[in-house]
């Protein structure tokens, strides 16, 4: 098959995983390139049924690599669980057909929280955010002070990114009234 891509203009809710799913029976490579798991698609392959939210589609059907690149922001703890259900379910989930990009920025708790907050904050101005964290993830991957996969190898990096991080969230908290991150 020919490269291919299936991009969205819709946020989301067009079909893309469908379509994805469709292309990717004849596919070596199926690759997410941006999002978080704020939806999700369902598979029924043969019968068996696979409800997907952040890990590529073509990581159920055997023979194939799935990635996660770095545009998609990644909540480290719902990939665990994502991997863990599929597992249960039969999955061959392994380094050797799914991979994770290092500079991948990830979904931290501190990111749902605040988007929480602010979305609680606005009354009618509420724009129906999941409250997963996904916009402001990717605000300070923009804004260059996100965490990222690479970072959770180095001890001294870490703790410099996380300082950087919470000078940015720590004053956003304050204004919506909330306590600062505890570190801990």
């Amino acid at each position: 098959m020919a490269n291919v891509v299936v991009v969205g203009a819709q946020w989301g809710d067009e079909g893309k995983g469908k379509i994805v799913d469709w292309l990717s029976e004849r596919a070596d490579i199926v690759a997410r390139f941006q999002g978080g798991h704020n939806a999700g698609h369902t598979l029924v392959i043969d019968g068996k049924v696979y409800k997907l939210s952040l890990l590529p589609s073509g990581i159920v059907r055997g023979g194939k690599l799935s990635v996660i690149g770095n545009g998609v922001v990644l909540d480290p703890w719902h990939l665990v669980m994502e991997i863990a259900k599929l597992r249960d379910q039969g999955v061959d989930i392994s380094p050797e057909n799914l991979l994770v990009a290092e500079n991948a920025p990830l979904i931290l708790p501190l990111h749902g929280e605040l988007d929480r907050a602010r979305e609680g904050s606005v009354g009618v101005a509420k724009i129906g955010t999941t409250g997963r964290g996904i916009g402001p993830a990717y605000e300070d991957k923009v804004g260059r002070r996100a965490i990222r996969v690479a970072d959770l190898a180095d001890a001294a990096t870490l703790e410099l990114r996380v300082d950087r991080l919470l000078a940015h969230h720590d004053a956003l908290r304050r204004g919506l009234g909330m306590d600062p991150v505890d570190r801990a």
